[in-house]
């Protein structure tokens, strides 16, 4: 059965990451939910996707540079005002404890692409272990050299390259960096390269499955998994399929 993962929890209808978006893909059934990691200035791991503060939460300046208690006096809902209260900004630590009270897997992204963040993998890694998720969790980034250090500290941990264009033979790619999936784009997802991924037996999930027809052709292939910003929609589609 392809699997749904929640993008940034079910963010097409609530505030993306945030603690509302992730119980609401609890509460319609997804089977997992994929959320966004990087360091606050006094070196928290926030819930946050963008480097910048600005389209979310309506501040200047980044992530990086404010402190944890700074970034949770913001709120993270702003594009829902008049129809959520304010919303924290969520730390690694918060949702993993919430986790263990539920059955859903994680796909915890990296976002060290544009900054490094010094010490982001092992504070992630150590949380990981701390909660005892190592079974329920995926690591995944653009960066695939931080994937590659992630899989030397923690090779019971899965880790998947994400990436947005045209890999040659993405599956050798995957196994040569330590990967056992990859998190391809749509436009770099066509059958043949899910089909001969699977084959090789390495997971498939792209992203950002919004799309009614491509979450058909996705579960007509038998997809490892999809990554959506809808995950209801996409669990009443998959519902039409047989597995």
């Amino acid at each position: 059965m392809t699997l749904i993962f929640a993008h940034r929890g079910s963010s097409g209808t609530h505030p993306e990451n945030t603690m509302l978006a992730f119980k609401e893909a609890a509460r319609v059934g997804a089977d997992g939910i994929e959320m966004d990691v990087q360091l606050s200035k006094d070196g928290e791991v926030v819930v946050f996707h963008d480097e910048k503060l600005e389209r979310i939460t309506g501040s200047s300046g980044f992530v990086k540079d404010r402190t944890l208690k700074e970034l949770q006096n913001l709120n993270a809902a702003l594009h829902f005002k008049g129809k959520v209260a304010n919303e924290r900004i969520p730390t690694l630590e918060e949702l993993l404890k919430w986790l263990c009270n539920n059955y859903l897997f994680c796909n915890i992204e990296l976002k060290n692409t544009f900054f490094m963040y010094p010490g982001l993998e092992e504070k992630v890694i150590r949380l990981i272990r701390e909660y005892g998720m190592e079974e329920r969790i995926v690591i995944s980034s653009f960066n695939h050299y931080s994937l590659v250090y992630c899989h030397q500290l923690a090779p019971e941990i899965e880790t998947a390259p994400l990436y947005r264009d045209g890999l040659f033979m993405p599956w050798v790619y995957a196994r040569a960096i330590g990967g056992s999936a990859i998190h391809p784009s749509i436009r770099s997802a066509p059958d043949l390269i899910i089909q001969s991924s699977m084959k090789a037996g390495i997971l498939v999930r792209p992203y950002t499955i919004n799309k009614e027809l491509d979450m058909k052709r996705l579960y007509s292939l038998g997809c490892s998994a999809i990554i959506t910003d809808f995950p209801e929609k996409a669990k009443i589609i998959r519902a039409s399929f047989e597995y």
